[in-house]
């Protein structure tokens, strides 16, 4: 029989054990009948992406330092040093409150697109794997609704912005009053660009790959296969895509002045860097590992809520 590959990989692990829902005082059955079937996608993807935030942020500003700069990581660590450690975590909430969200919709709006959108297709001969494709992408366009906050956060990540803003409330405010409405979806396209592709990928082969790794016996075994299969893919997407952060972490890092097409921003980074790849790509091998333990992080707690709710 063949395999649905862009089901959801809640479908292909088995049922959680008794001894997760049962046995003793929960919350979970309680929430779980709150929640309903849809909700919970929602839920256990915000509730993955805030874990994944919290320990991983110090390496995606070391990575963003790079991104932006072009130096090496030992600069970019020596540069927050300088900050102090007062300012390790300044522009934490932006990315809590975004990726908290934009993964809430990847994982939630991709199931209901694909249920309605299957329901639609139903009878249409339309293959069920292009059906979930087109899914996973309006999931992925939808997440650049929050543009705003990854706005925010590289304007207070960037130390040259240090001494004009002060806080999340203060650079938004900043950015209306002074620049409009407009100015906060500066970066959008690359955003756009990377999303919808990106989405398409990790839901279409997380499943393929999680079958190719070893029977999982136990619990912690389906945790690591889960780590291991979202790590990958979200490894190798972040390779794939990092020239298309590199030009949105530019183009945000300007307040005011004229909206610059990606490829002219792309232009100007290949020129600044003399036209070398290896520059172009300055820093992938750190984002490489972020993504790695940040998409591992995010792929196995997301399944393990959705088992436990």
């Amino acid at each position: 029989m063949a395999v649905n590959t862009m089901d959801s990989e809640s479908a292909r692990t088995p049922q959680p054990q008794a001894g997760l829902t049962t046995g003793g005082p929960s919350m979970m059955p309680a929430l779980s009948s709150r929640l309903g079937t849809e909700g919970k996608h929602y839920v256990c993807g915000s509730i993955a992406a805030f874990t994944n935030i919290m320990v991983t942020f110090p390496i995606q500003k070391v990575l963003f330092r790079q991104q932006l700069h072009g130096v090496v990581a030992t600069e970019a660590v020596r540069q927050l040093q300088r900050d102090g450690l007062r300012n390790l975590y300044r522009g934490l909430l932006p990315p809590l409150l975004q990726k908290s969200t934009t993964v809430a919709i990847m994982f939630g709006l991709y199931e209901d697109f694909s249920r309605v959108l299957l329901d639609q297709a139903s009878g249409s001969g339309v293959p069920e794997l292009v059906t979930r494709s087109f899914a996973a992408a309006l999931a992925g366009a939808a997440e650049a609704v929050l543009t705003p906050f990854e706005r925010v956060q590289t304007l207070l990540q960037d130390h040259r912005h240090h001494a004009r803003f002060n806080n999340t409330a203060h650079t938004f405010r900043t950015l209306l009053t002074e620049h409009g409405f407009r100015e906060c979806y500066r970066g959008l396209v690359p955003i756009l660009v990377r999303n919808g592709p990106s989405n398409v990928l990790f839901f279409g082969l997380r499943g393929p790959i999680k079958e190719q790794l070893p029977q999982a016996q136990s619990k912690a075994g389906h945790i690591v296969n889960d780590f291991v299969c979202g790590g990958l893919l979200g490894a190798a997407l972040g390779i794939m895509f990092y020239p298309l952060n590199v030009v949105k972490s530019r183009a945000q890092s300007q307040v005011g002045g004229a909206f610059q097409p990606c490829g002219q921003v792309l232009l100007t980074v290949w020129r600044e860097r003399g036209g070398s790849v290896a520059m172009l790509f300055r820093g992938a091998h750190l984002n490489y590992h972020r993504s790695l333990l940040s998409w591992g992080i995010i792929n196995a707690t997301y399944e393990l809520l959705l088992k436990l709710v």
